[in-house]
């Protein structure tokens, strides 16, 4: 990829998006601990529970340890 791509970030800018309007707007924190500590909490369910079409109505965590048996077997 080249430098600077748009491509290089996308994945990264649509979890930010995510966690913004999923969660972020939708509080007010009395202080940034606060907002770390929700945003945290966030995080741990988007990839723990929250299921993505994506990926085939699975959790990123479930995607994930999906794929490690494939890479171990490639190594």
């Amino acid at each position: 990829m080249a430098k600077g791509a748009w491509r290089d970030n996308v994945f990264v800018e649509r979890l930010w998006r995510s966690i913004k309007y999923e969660r972020v707007y939708l509080r007010v924190y009395d202080a940034v601990s606060a907002a770390r500590t929700d945003v945290a909490l966030y995080l741990d369910w988007y990839n723990r529970e929250r299921v993505h079409s994506r990926i085939e109505d699975r959790t990123p965590e479930q995607a994930y340890w999906a794929l490690l048996p494939k890479l171990a077997m490639a190594a």
